[in-house]
């Protein structure tokens, strides 16, 4: 038996499921312009089904401000899945609406200038873009070359370190993120899990902030890597493509074995 044919027998049998994914680069390609994000049909298709499913219970954890992440997600108020955006800072739940742990005035003065300092010192950067976010901004290098995304990232760190060295850093696909709240995805995961009163947990993602996720499942949960790099997530896939299709596999057992 393969991890993976493993990992979805022991999850269709748990009383309650939760399905936690990051969204770019795990449901949808990476982008250069990333609110062009969108889930692939496939993907899409898996978490409708898995959405149907018996006791199972679809989130998107991302590091995306939750306005942004309703955009990329074409999520509206009826949706049955939840969010957290945000590195888990704020979230979304059926019936409830926006849920946030709330922002201090001096954070948010303290954010406008930093990210405004940003702007100004990698204006002359070409395929450099900062991206504003709730809780802080993040430095975009995809379409930056080597040496302009090697600049930018110095200089922003060389800001951060001189006027908010308290906050928190995180890197990802040709992405730098700095943020005055510390919320990580594995408190993101542990806050859905209670809420949602989940006996196992799927989480999947392609990203090191989605690590951190993955490092904090317990022995009855089962993480996903999507593509290369290291991990300690359980089971791998090498793309979208194939987590949906495991997603659809989880959401046919799932309701064979609780339906």
């Amino acid at each position: 038996m393969t991890a993976a044919t493993d990992a979805i027998a022991r999850l269709a049998a748990s009383p309650r499921l939760l399905v936690a994914l990051d969204f770019d680069g795990t449901l949808s390609p990476l982008e250069d312009e990333p609110m062009d994000a969108r889930m692939l049909p496939a993907a899409r298709d898996a978490v409708d089904a898995l959405v149907a499913a018996p006791e199972t219970v679809v989130a998107f954890v991302s590091g995306r401000s939750l306005v942004d992440l309703r955009v990329i997600a074409e999520h509206d108020d009826g949706s049955r899945v939840l969010l957290a955006g945000s590195h888990g800072a704020e979230f979304w739940i059926p019936g409830e609406g926006v849920v946030s742990h709330g922002e201090d005035e001096s954070d948010v003065a303290l954010r406008d200038a930093l990210r405004a300092h940003a702007e100004r010192a990698t204006a002359h950067l070409g395929g450099v873009w900062i991206e504003p976010k709730t809780f802080g901004f993040g430095v975009h290098t995809r379409r930056a070359d080597p040496a302009d995304a090697a600049d930018a990232n110095r200089i922003v760190d060389g800001i951060v370190a001189a006027e908010a060295p308290h906050w928190r850093r995180r890197t990802g696909h040709n992405i730098v993120e700095y943020a005055f709240r510390h919320e990580g995805k594995d408190s993101a995961v542990a806050e859905l899990r209670r809420r949602v009163g989940a006996t196992a947990v799927l989480f999947a993602g392609d990203d090191v902030t989605d690590e951190d996720a993955i490092a904090s499942l317990g022995p009855e949960d089962v993480g996903v890597r999507v593509g290369e790099g290291p991990s300690a997530a359980a089971v791998r896939v090498p793309d979208i493509a194939a987590l949906a299709a495991l997603l659809a596999g989880l959401a046919g057992e799932r309701t064979r074995a609780v339906g």
